[in-house]
């Protein structure tokens, strides 16, 4: 039933309801009406526009004209209803070809904007590259003559050995060194022979098995763990480097992986955890030094010392400077804060690439392992070689100081275990391995009390008796890393199989 306006008598576009007659109006005829007479027009009492109360009605159907009625009416009325379908419908047809036209001109415009992001990505990648390069640069004594002119340093024996670049070794640095060195030695002193008392005893090591294993953290397509370290002081941060050219720090505790650092080109065979940053540090046969930000899970500094391979890497106990030993029979020493080389060092006498290097828990002297099986002792702040320890017979693959500052133990390709007492300069222990044992990685604890060995397996000696004490063969591959948790709490390794794996009771 349509509703009708009680003044025209035609259904009402916006109908309403006078509250003074009860009678239905279309609004505009009764505002006209009260505008004019302010009354009602039914009743004749008063009535305003505010009394009135619209009526909620959905699309009323007004009713068809007299006109049609007919059937000539009734088909015009269609045509003309078909005529404007027609004519909607190609106006329909005209807007989606615009918006096709638009929608195409926006992705193409899309395209061409990521094609000039990852272009310029690259260029700035190039360029970060490009000032990382320039910063050690900027430290070396370009003229040859300059490098002529500066008296050679004298290895052990007399022999003289090519400082490459000896304008950032200031004497600021030197003392800087020095102090350290002093301050070390005095807590070493004051902590004498006691063990710390939470470390754990011989038998309690001896009982250590298995308790976790990842094999995740790195690519399956290229397998291998290479390198591992801990954070000393928080060994519950792992970080390991990959043959997928990735390095990865990883939480013990909570068994996740905190960051993915992807930026050499090649395998990653050194890595290191800063002690007090939130920073680490990796080397690869791509022949840079990466520094990285952990909580930023980027690259902030390449360094570039080396011309060829980068075989072994080693933190300075201030944390601000790191050695590093390559292939191209060099060692360096560098400022991990401005990216400077401070010096570089060979020996030309011996003409032979390095194959690893490690810094005494003082900081003044450190160790190198060559590829004809020498192992040289090195004095930081005169650069010069002031010792040798000859005896393996294949390439040295690792060395360790212990923290008690008199010990080295050292590794090569021919199956054995070498400690030499830095007292006396001299070889007191050879502890023999099972033929065709690889020796890559050797660690002593934090207290010195256990040597840790990885190669085709893993074994746990107790230093002073030199025996046995622990054996692992839980590795499917070669075990590339070895490392303790606080107090020896916990064992570590890493391997071929792409596994890292922990060992406590």
């Amino acid at each position: 039933m349509s509703l009708v306006c009680a003044i025209s008598s035609e259904v009402p576009e916006h109908p309403c309801v006078s509250p003074v007659s009860n009678q239905v109006f279309e609004r505009r005829l009764i505002e006209k009406y009260i505008a004019e007479n302010g009354a009602d027009p039914i009743s004749g009492q008063p009535l305003s526009e505010e009394q009135l109360i619209d009526i909620k009605v959905s699309h009323p159907i007004r009713p068809k004209a007299p006109s049609a009625t007919s059937i000539p009416a009734i088909l015009k009325s269609l045509q003309d209803e078909w005529d404007a379908v027609m004519l909607h419908s190609f106006t329909l047809r005209q807007q989606l070809q615009t918006t096709r036209q638009e929608l195409s001109h926006a992705l193409y415009q899309h395209d061409a904007a990521c094609r000039v992001i990852a272009r310029l990505t690259k260029e700035v990648t190039a360029a970060r590259e490009a000032l990382a390069t320039l910063k050690p640069q900027a430290g070396l004594i370009a003229p040859q003559a300059a490098l002529a002119s500066q008296p050679a340093a004298v290895g052990a024996g007399g022999e003289a050995m090519e400082v490459s670049e000896q304008v950032g070794m200031t004497p600021e640095i030197i003392q800087k060194l020095q102090d350290k060195a002093t301050v070390l030695t005095t807590e070493r002193k004051k902590r004498g022979k006691t063990m710390p008392e939470d470390l754990v005893r011989a038998e309690d090591l001896s009982k250590y098995r298995q308790v976790a294993s990842h094999a995740g953290l790195h690519s399956a397509s290229i397998p291998g763990i290479l390198s591992l370290d801990l954070c000393p002081t928080d060994t519950n941060k792992v970080l390991t480097g990959g043959a997928d050219k990735n390095v990865v720090v990883f939480d013990r505790r909570e068994e996740q992986i905190v960051a993915t650092l992807k930026g050499h080109t090649k395998k990653v065979s050194s890595v290191i955890y800063h002690p007090a940053q939130s920073v680490v540090f990796s080397a690869s046969p791509d022949s840079t030094i990466r520094v990285w930000s952990v909580t930023g899970g980027n690259c902030v500094q390449v360094i570039r010392a080396h011309e060829a391979s980068v075989t072994g890497l080693s933190l300075h106990a201030t944390g601000d400077y790191l050695l590093s030993s390559s292939e191209d029979q060099y060692w360096a020493f560098s400022d991990i804060q401005t990216g400077r080389v401070l010096t570089k060092v060979t020996d030309e006498t011996a003409g032979c690439a390095l194959t690893c290097a490690q810094f005494h828990p003082d900081g003044l002297i450190f160790g190198t392992g060559t590829a004809d099986s020498q192992i040289k002792i090195w004095d930081l702040k005169e650069r010069t070689n002031v010792a040798n320890f000859p005896g393996h017979s294949g390439p040295v693959t690792s060395i360790a100081f212990s923290e008690n500052g008199y010990y080295l133990a050292t590794g090569a390709q021919d199956s054995s275990l070498k400690l030499w007492d830095l007292r006396k300069l001299k070889n007191f222990k050879t502890i023999t391995l099972d033929n065709n044992y690889e020796v890559k990685s050797l660690v002593f604890d934090q207290s010195g009390t256990y040597l840790a060995v990885g190669g085709s397996d893993i074994r746990v000696y107790i230093c002073k008796q030199w025996s046995e004490v622990l054996n692992f063969s839980d590795h499917s591959g070669l075990v590339t890393g070895v490392a303790f948790g606080e107090h020896a709490q916990f064992l570590a390794s890493t391997g071929m199989d792409r596994s890292l794996k922990f060992y406590s009771l």
